[in-house]
């Protein structure tokens, strides 16, 4: 089984954005890299989509929803500001379901999660190990573990 850890597509620039941050949007060139992440991702048997509260983040996996007729569910837990154990208790959680998921997060909470699996013995794929905007992280998962981690990156 596995989870596939998302960070959003590229969103507004946070300086120029005037309005509550939770609010920006996905650029044109942010929609495209969710439209990617939903191509590559609608065929690997998803049953739950699990975001950020943020509209950048439920942007970002709403066009995956929408193919597999699943709603985007937000969770405080890949919030920007989440405590880091958060975001370790539903991967956790998720991990024992065994149930393939997205989760949708922001730039400070990947390398959290990445750092948590690796000091855990997961094997990592061959680099990079980044999480640039729009990139997948694919975690392959056996009984209750993370045994393997894949990094996509996002189209050009």
């Amino acid at each position: 089984m596995a989870l596939y850890l998302v960070r959003h597509a590229r969103a507004g620039n946070r300086r120029s954005w005037h309005l509550p941050d939770d609010l920006r949007p996905l650029t044109e060139s942010g929609a495209s890299q969710a439209t990617w992440i939903a191509d590559t991702l609608e065929g690997c048997g998803i049953g739950m989509v699990l975001s950020s509260p943020s509209v950048r983040c439920v942007e970002t996996v709403e066009p995956l929803a929408r193919r597999l007729g699943l709603a985007v569910a937000t969770d405080d837990a890949l919030a920007e500001d989440a405590r880091d154990g958060a975001v370790l208790a539903r991967l956790e959680e998720l991990t024992e379901a065994g149930r393939p998921a997205v989760l949708c997060t922001h730039g400070n909470i990947v390398p959290v999660v990445l750092d948590h699996l690796r000091r855990g013995g997961t094997a990592f794929g061959p680099p990079p190990h980044d999480w640039k905007k729009g990139s997948i992280w694919e975690l392959r998962t056996h009984g209750r573990a993370v045994v393997a981690a894949a990094y996509r990156p996002p189209p050009v």
